[in-house]
């Protein structure tokens, strides 16, 4: 491959790099664009190469496909990837040529892919479905799992494991680390400290915090308490929250004191003072109470039950575990409940499309109000995966760190995050070798950005994860 050593130069290459460069595409014998390409993101192009390098030589290498309008990959797998990925387990399991075959026998082999699904995640069943899917009512009503009880949390929290559940960081502290075990013991105590309370099994508890190991076992205890999470977004306003509790009428509502943001203390305990009625467990974000609890009011601390014993309450499948809500920007905000068979297409996806593995560290700057909260807490620790969590606000230099530290494996986002952290070139000489996947959703992505995010983690692909 020839290149002049000026062009490199214009592209931000010093002219000793530059003439070394040079050289090297020289001694590159002539091979496919495919060849070509892997060689040069495995062995040559690194993030400290000017990223206008990068572009130069994907442009030389796929000038042909480019030309002719035809797919240029800036990723293809390898052969060891491929070994080792969930699918290639499933083709040899089914004895199947290809992946397109494995495809093909999902759609033609419904029930099959299913129950398939279901084991190898190992979901938990305390009466095992009758039947996988029932269509009697149509495919607009289709039943699944019908006949089966289970609580989505015993599939969470399968064992009492000293393996790592959550990597958190929070003001700008060391990464600290919950265990399974650990996990599980406070889960309990929060479910146990409900059914203290004198909540009931399908009553709704309503949850405005931000993402934490406290949440993430807030989140699963109540669930495991046979009741109903009404998630609630930490940015809305006051009126904002007043209308979603409105709309489900929750018995309680877990909340911080105040949250931090940008080295800011911002008020979330007082957006209450317009729902005097509702009783709150309140958290602290430091060490002390930074606001004066009503009569009802209940401290975190105090609120938790000494049983540390979990002991999850079967629901039926349709037994609804979660209550989002869209955004509201196009009107009132609509209620989404998720059941308990939702968290299993969440660790699905997981599994089969961001081949997320045993051991693998997930992190995906989000909250519980919106849709990729529970997906993260679901994807990850059906699993048997690690959640990494951070208070950095994502698109500070800050947030990119604790990816490096925390060796994230899988790193979602959304397209917004990858513009701000590119011009501030945020990920300047950071070690994110140990990203296997990045995964975005809920905006439409900048081509370029996204091939920037590649570049900066030996180009790792981008999994599009967007729907309904």
């Amino acid at each position: 491959m020839e290149i002049p050593t000026a062009t490199l130069i214009d592209c931000g290459l010093p002219a000793d790099k530059a003439n070394q460069l040079v050289d090297l595409l020289r001694q590159i014998p002539v091979q496919s664009d495919e060849e070509l390409w892997r060689f040069l993101t495995t062995e040559v192009l690194t993030p400290e190469i000017p990223f206008g390098v990068h572009q130069l030589l994907y442009q030389r290498v796929f000038a042909e496909r480019i030309t002719n309008g035809k797919p240029a990959p800036a990723w293809f797998p390898g052969e060891r990837e491929l070994q080792q990925s969930h699918l290639a387990e499933w083709r040899g399991d089914l004895n199947l040529a290809d992946f397109d075959a494995v495809y093909d026998w999902s759609i033609s082999n419904r029930n099959d892919f299913t129950s398939k699904l279901i084991d190898s995640l190992g979901i938990q069943f305390r009466e095992p479905p009758q039947q996988i899917m029932d269509y009697s009512a149509g495919v607009e009503e289709v039943e699944w799992l019908r006949g089966a009880t289970l609580n989505i949390v015993e599939s969470c929290l399968r064992e009492k494991s000293d393996e790592t559940a959550i990597l958190f960081q929070r003001h700008l502290e060391e990464v600290q680390s919950l265990s399974y075990r650990e996990l599980r013991e406070l889960t309990a105590q929060v479910a146990n400290g409900l059914s203290e309370a004198g909540i009931e099994p399908g009553e709704r508890v309503a949850v405005m915090l931000p993402m934490t190991p406290e949440s993430v076992a807030i989140f699963l205890g109540i669930i495991a308490a046979g009741c109903v999470v009404v998630t609630i977004a930490d940015s809305f306003s006051a009126e904002e929250m007043q209308v979603r509790l409105k709309i489900t009428n929750p018995r309680l509502i877990f909340i911080q004191d105040v949250i931090s943001r940008n080295g800011r203390q911002l008020p979330l305990f007082a957006k209450l003072e317009i729902l005097p009625e509702l009783a709150a467990v309140v958290l602290p974000e430091s060490e002390s109470l930074a606001v004066s609890l009503r009569e009802h009011d209940q401290l975190w601390s105090d609120f938790l039950s000494a049983d540390s014993e979990l002991t999850c309450v079967p629901r039926q499948t349709d037994a609804e575990t979660t209550i989002l809500f869209s955004s509201g920007t196009t009107g009132s905000p609509k209620g989404i409940p998720w059941d308990q068979t939702t968290p299993i297409k969440s660790a699905g996806d997981g599994y089969l499309h961001h081949d997320i593995h045993a051991g693998d560290v997930v992190c995906w700057p989000t909250n519980l109000g919106w849709m990729m909260g529970p997906w993260l807490v679901y994807a990850s620790l059906i699993n048997d995966a690690t959640i990494a969590l951070s208070d950095s606000v994502p698109t500070s230099r800050r947030f990119c760190e604790f990816v490096q530290n925390a060796n994230v494996t899988m790193l979602g986002l959304v397209p917004s995050i990858v513009s701000a952290w590119r011009s501030q070139d945020a990920t300047a000489g950071l070690d994110w070798s140990q990203i296997k996947v990045f995964s975005s959703t809920g905006e439409c992505s900048n081509p370029e950005d996204m091939f920037w995010l590649m570049s900066r983690a030996g180009y790792r692909p981008v999994i599009e994860y967007c729907g309904g």
